[in-house]
């Protein structure tokens, strides 16, 4: 008669187990997702400046040349948002509420207040839009 029972010994069930960790920990730093969390964020704040461009752009074209309220020309960047020193341009009655429903915010630590994005106009009238926490030391600023 033959005593032998069929299945795993604790050998095999640890090799097996200490495989999966370490293709799993191989996989995940392959990965990184933190890296990829943060590029994420990175790219929404350079599609927000951008929608935030073209609304300015689009002011501009439709009030025959004026800058929005709020923005003169010369002016250093200034954050938008409805803080007491900050360029309000999205509320209710701001003048790109006609061309975004709601001003963007950072996707990070954004708020109506505080959008974490700023407006520069230079002597020239190029309007510049850019992201105050850009991460990864990189920087996100568009002007037109």
């Amino acid at each position: 008669m033959n005593n032998y029972k069929k299945g795993f010994t604790l050998i095999e069930l640890l090799v097996v187990i200490a495989i999966l960790a370490i293709l799993s920990t191989v996989v995940f730093v392959a990965l990184d997702p933190v890296k990829r969390f943060r590029d994420t964020r990175n790219s929404r704040r350079v599609q927000d400046v951008n929608s935030i461009l073209t609304a300015v752009h689009q002011y501009i074209v439709d009030n025959a040349g004026s800058l929005p309220t709020g923005v003169t020309t010369g002016q250093a960047a200034t954050e938008i948002g409805t803080c007491g020193t900050c360029d309000d341009l999205g509320s209710p009655l701001g003048p790109l509420s006609t061309y975004l429903k709601t001003i963007p915010q950072d996707p990070l630590n954004g708020t109506a207040a505080n959008t974490g994005y700023t407006i520069a106009a230079d002597s020239n009238n190029l309007i510049t839009i850019g992201a105050t926490n850009p991460e990864g030391g990189i920087t996100i600023e568009v002007t037109r």
